[in-house]
């Protein structure tokens, strides 16, 4: 297991397929969870979802470039209470562009405890410590009141609406990295 960042209620490790397919398909199968999320997000089954967390990590890996999608585990429970993420925002034709997002999906027993703010708030740090991203974006759907209250907790700034990702027009949040002085 890979442990990639922690916090002090979280930690932020690489997907185990075999480990963690029915928990991940217990969050992607509620239509709550999913319903900010295209129709492709829900799972036929554990075995496909397995199928979709090695997919995943399989293209991380031919990107090599530190970003992906992780899962985030409560430290006192083990139990994985989301997905967080810092890739390549697609543009509408799902091609990578050269803007990079963070973004988060948390099972519903886990909303409204921080959990996003929390492992968003250590992914930017990653982003902009560890791959010196100059910026990150959010991109929200316009009525995803608790993910664009996430984005104001983190930071971000709003930056209006677009229409450049995933094909479909998105609220779009932006944080540059932090300033680092000479000699730090």
């Amino acid at each position: 297991m890979t442990i990639l960042l922690e916090t002090e209620r979280l930690i932020i490790r690489s997907w185990i397929p075999e480990r963690d397919a029915e928990q991940a398909f217990v969050m992607y199968s509620d239509p709550e969870v999913t319903h900010f999320l295209s129709k492709a997000s829900r799972p036929a089954s554990i075995e496909s979802q397995r199928q979709r967390l090695i997919e995943g990590i399989e293209r991380s890996r031919l990107r090599n470039n530190g970003t992906g999608s992780w899962a985030i585990v409560e430290k006192q429970t083990t139990t994985i209470v989301g997905t967080i993420l810092l890739k390549e925002l697609p543009d509408k034709d799902g091609l990578p562009t050269q803007d990079y997002e963070v973004g988060w999906h948390l099972r519903r027993t886990s909303w409204g405890k921080g959990y996003a703010t929390e492992a968003g708030q250590v992914m930017l740090n990653y982003g902009f410590s560890l791959l010196n991203l100059p910026v990150i974006y959010a991109v929200v759907k316009s009525e995803n009141h608790a993910s664009i209250h996430v984005t104001e907790r983190l930071g971000m700034k709003p930056v209006g609406r677009t229409n450049k990702y995933y094909g479909i027009e998105l609220l779009l949040f932006q944080l540059d990295a932090p300033v680092r002085i000479e000699g730090e």
